[in-house]
């Protein structure tokens, strides 16, 4: 195992988490009957997370590979 692939999993894990959850909880209003406009609104605004969410991993990632362990550091 790479030195730097036990510090990779948790970010991971939380990232694949988060996007289950956001995956669950937009399935779950396309079912609600809400108006069209409230549901792409919601589609919108949860793909926007999602993207987010996966920006912040890659980010992360790039970091860990690095050695830019602790970036607290920086401040």
């Amino acid at each position: 195992m790479r030195p730097h692939t036990k510090k990779a999993i948790a970010p991971a894990v939380i990232a694949g988490l988060l996007l289950l959850y956001y995956g669950g909880v937009l399935c779950g209003c396309l079912f609600l009957p809400l108006p069209w406009l409230v549901k792409l609104a919601g589609a919108v605004v949860l793909g926007c997370l999602g993207g987010v969410c996966v920006y912040v991993l890659a980010q992360r990632m790039r970091e860990i590979r690095s050695g830019e362990e602790d970036d607290l550091g920086n401040y």
